[in-house]
């Protein structure tokens, strides 16, 4: 993993990788990175819950009882979901975008993968995703886990982002 001298990266990191040992150990890596990416699809569809993590104003009383009221609704147990407790109680929950994409990685690396953010301009086909998965494996070497976002300010294609690498 490459290193950062962002605290907000070291902070995301060590409890990423805290939160996959103790999936690796409860045999749950799965099942904690669908949580996670059904977190992250919340985050990106809710401006409040985006509010509730960046902002300084809530106590971590109020951040813990908001995530764990999130996380019941959402179906978000176990593992992660005591997990976005315990980051909100230590108020570090305006790092939980890092946290995930350091968790995703993580897990990518231990499957033998390599993780590779994507932006695009329109929304991606299974066919057109799976299509770069290939064509990323030729150039990584090995397989390549993909995390699609889209952003309509792009005028057209992909932005693609492997470990320090950009195309």
């Amino acid at each position: 993993m490459a290193q950062s001298s962002s605290p907000i990266s070291g902070v995301a990191e060590r409890y990423a990788g805290s939160l996959f040992e103790l999936a690796l150990q409860a045999n749950s890596v799965a099942k904690v990175e669908a949580d996670l990416n059904s977190f992250e699809t919340m985050l990106a569809g809710s401006a409040d819950l985006t509010r509730l993590i960046n902002s300084p104003v809530f106590s971590s009383e109020d951040q813990a009882k908001a995530i764990a009221a999130i996380a019941d609704k959402a179906g978000i147990a176990g593992l992660t979901g005591n997990f976005l407790r315990v980051v909100a109680r230590n108020r570090r929950l305006f790092a939980i975008p890092g946290m995930i994409r350091a968790f995703r990685q993580i897990a990518a690396e231990h499957r033998g993968e390599t993780a590779a953010e994507v932006t695009s301009a329109h929304e991606l086909t299974a066919a057109q995703q799976t299509e770069l998965k290939a064509a990323l494996k030729s150039v990584a070497g090995k397989d390549v886990a993909i995390s699609v976002t889209v952003d309509p300010s792009l005028l057209g294609g992909l932005v693609v982002k492997m470990g320090s690498r950009q195309i």
